[in-house]
Formats: structure tokens, C-alpha cells, sequence
């Protein structure tokens, strides 16, 4: 498969179109080895609202948002992921704040906000242009490297060690605990649980001294807030997450968009006013987030199909985000995209409380490659993600001069 300027471009193959309706899309691996693009497009063409043996799958943009914006027909109680939803349960239902709905939801929302505003979120965004540049230039003087490990996978983590005012002195430990923790999201390893556990302990004994000493960070507007010591737990490790990954496969991917689409790079160097929309198309290109869950609550309509009280329902955000009914020429990579009505942060209730964290740290990665790189090339393998619920690459091995 080549790119727009006929040039090799790193990408997975898609599948053959024979196979197209027999594709499992539970399997993580499908995902990690295949471009599922034509699925998408054959799905939104011919069957949006599809019913396989567990699940339904909605597939298109308008389909996407009926259900988010109706909480009450689908909730997220049970989980907003198909490996939960599909086990029936989610152990943070009700007390974390992505799988609650209603006033819960409501509350932990109002308690969690300002550790999002403007006056936290200044300090950080000057924490993460800093971070940005320092991991940046490190990758261009070594000659280069995994631009994942090195790079996309730091900012991040930085960001969020801010946010929950992890003491400098503990940060590197904390950094390197998380990084292993990640590793264990489809199918945990031994080191990997080990680190997840190590790094629920850590934030109960900071949660603990935040309870007589609190500050201005998330963990002290969690304690703060009355929650229980489970509660805290539960959204710290939500945010850690959540923070971690969208960013950080945002970040990737849009660094191999950009290697990939080279007159594409040429024009956002050309003009710094398309670090905005291009912030903007790399989210909707890279899509981290595959899928979003909900299960109804009772019967309803969603694009012509029934849907039946119980029924578990994927939103295939990566297909939404497609739709040739709401995107110009959906499948180009355009850094000048306007207007860019991509879902990959939600809608309604559930949007993203960390959107714009995660946008200023695509803006100060694209602001500094503007400022110091004027090649990006990939040097090896590209490998991706063996998941069907975040969508990104691996590894990501590039030069930069």
C-alpha cells in the first residue's frame, strides 16, 4: 500500500475483502495486524447497527452519538469496554468515574474539574513544553530511537505525575512503575501486575498524607471530597490510564502520520497557524480509544435496529471517526481539516474530562518538531498494539534531523 506521494508508507495491510464479514472483532490480535478501514466502510455502507453473538456494533457517527448523549437508555454502569462488558461486570462500577452515570457521575465530575482548569493546567502545560523538549532533543542527538519509548510514552506520565502531585523525589520510581504497569492491559504479565500493584500502594500511602496535609493536586480533591480509600484508588488509576494512553498513542501515531504524509509535514511547517487543526486531525486520525461500551437499559431504536434491555453495544469511535457522511475524504490525512467533528474525546456526559491536557500535549510536540526537525523517518518495523479497545502503535523506531 503506498501513500499519497507514492511513496512506502508503514502501515498494516488491510484484510482481503472476502473475509471482510467473518472477522472477529473481539480478537486483539485482528487489530494489531490489519488496517480494518474497508471494514469500517463496508459496515457504515451496509449493516451500522450489527448484531453478532455478544454484542452489537455501531459504526456510524450519527448512530455513535444517539447513544452517548442518552445515559439513562445506555449506561455505562457495567463497564465501557467489550472485555468487561462481555464478563458482565466492571469492579469500578459506580465508584470510578468513567463507568458511573447520573448524579454519582455528576458528583465525582464537579469533584474532579478543577483539577483540570486553567489555573492547574497552566503550570502543567509550561511542565509538558519543557518535558517535550528536553525528551525531543535527547531523541535527535542519540540519532534516534523508539519514538514511543523515548518520547510519547514520557509526556504523558510527566503530565499526570503533576496532576496527582507526585513529590519530585519519588517521580522517576513512579514513572518507571507505570511505564511496566501499561504493559498488562490486555492480559496482564507477572511484571506487570506486580507494578500495577506496587503503584495502587504508592497512591494509598500519598492518599493517606494527603488526608491531614492536602494541596491543590487531584489527590487531595479526591480525598478532600470524602471519598473512600477504594474511590481514590479507582480514579487515580482511572486517570493514570486514561491520561496516559490517549496522549501517548496520539502522540505516536501522529508522528508516524506525519513521517508517512510528507507533504502533509511540509505544510504544518510552513505555517504555525496549523498546529490547531492539526492537533485536531491527528486525534481524529489516531482514534486511541477503538471503542466505547454501554449496555440498555431498556428496548430502543439505533439506526433501524431494536436494541433489547441488557444488550451489550460497541461504539466503534475508530469508524465514527471516518463517517464520509461527516468527514470531507475521511481516509486523508489532512493537517488543515476544518471543521473536525471527531469523537475521539466522547460527548455529552462522558466527554473526556482530560481533552485539553491531552491537546496541549500534541500542540507542544508539534510546535517543537516545527521548531528543531525538518525530517522524520522511520527506520524499522512499525509495530502495534494487540488490542480491540485502544488503538495505536508500539513501537515506532524513527531518525530525526
Amino acid at each position: 500500500m503506498g501513500r499519497a506521494d507514492g511513496v512506502d508508507e508503514p502501515m498494516r495491510p488491510q484484510p482481503d475483502p472476502a473475509v471482510l464479514d467473518g472477522l472477529d472483532l473481539l480478537d486483539p490480535h485482528l487489530h494489531a495486524s490489519y488496517d480494518l478501514t474497508p471494514l469500517w466502510r463496508r459496515l457504515r455502507a451496509t449493516d451500522p447497527v450489527r448484531r453478532h453473538d455478544r454484542f452489537w456494533s455501531v459504526t456510524r457517527h450519527a448512530d455513535v452519538l444517539r447513544v452517548v448523549r442518552d445515559p439513562d437508555t445506555f449506561t455505562s454502569l457495567k463497564g465501557n469496554m467489550l472485555r468487561t462488558l462481555l464478563r458482565g461486570h466492571d469492579p469500578g462500577a459506580g465508584r470510578m468515574l468513567v463507568v458511573t452515570d447520573g448524579p454519582r457521575h455528576t458528583a465525582l465530575r464537579r469533584v474532579l474539574t478543577p483539577g483540570f482548569g486553567p489555573r492547574t493546567l497552566g503550570p502543567v502545560t509550561r511542565s509538558i513544553t519543557e518535558a517535550t523538549r528536553d525528551l525531543l532533543g535527547a531523541l535527535v542527538r542519540a540519532g534516534g530511537g523508539d519514538f514511543v519509548a523515548e518520547v510519547a510514552a514520557q509526556v504523558p506520565l510527566r503530565a499526570i505525575c503533576e496532576l496527582l502531585g507526585v513529590p519530585e523525589r519519588d517521580r522517576r520510581r513512579v514513572l518507571e512503575l507505570t511505564a511496566q504497569a501499561m504493559l498488562g492491559d490486555e492480559g496482564a504479565g507477572l511484571e506487570a501486575r506486580m507494578a500495577q500493584s506496587e503503584i495502587l500502594l504508592y497512591y494509598t500511602r500519598l492518599a493517606a498524607e494527603r488526608g491531614s496535609a492536602p494541596g491543590d493536586d487531584v489527590i487531595s480533591l479526591l480525598v478532600s471530597a470524602g471519598l473512600t480509600e477504594e474511590e481514590v484508588l479507582l480514579n487515580c488509576y482511572n486517570l493514570i490510564i486514561g491520561g496516559d494512553e490517549t496522549a501517548r498513542l496520539a502522540l505516536a501515531g501522529g508522528v508516524l502520520a506525519l513521517a508517512t504524509y510528507e507533504k502533509e509535514w511540509a505544510r504544518l511547517r510552513a505555517d504555525p497557524g496549523l498546529v490547531e487543526p492539526a492537533t485536531e486531525e491527528i486525534l481524529r486520525w489516531t482514534t486511541p480509544a477503538a471503542h466505547v461500551g454501554r449496555v440498555a437499559t431498556r428496548a430502543a431504536d439505533v439506526g433501524g435496529r431494536r436494541i433489547e434491555e441488557g444488550d451489550v453495544v460497541a461504539l466503534w469511535t475508530v469508524s465514527a471517526n471516518r463517517d464520509e457522511t461527516v468527514f470531507d475524504d475521511p481516509d486523508r490525512f489532512d493537517v488543515g481539516r476544518q471543521p473536525n467533528r471527531h469523537l475521539t474525546f466522547g460527548h455529552g456526559p462522558h466527554f473526556c474530562l482530560g481533552a485539553q491536557l491531552a491537546r496541549a500535549e500534541i500542540r507542544a510536540l508539534l510546535a517543537e518538531l516545527r521548531a528543531t526537525v525538518t525530517r522524520i523517518e522511520v527506520t524499522g518495523p512499525v509495530t502495534w498494539l494487540p488490542s480491540n479497545f485502544v488503538s495505536g502503535v508500539a513501537t515506532l523506531p524513527v531518525a530525526l534531523a
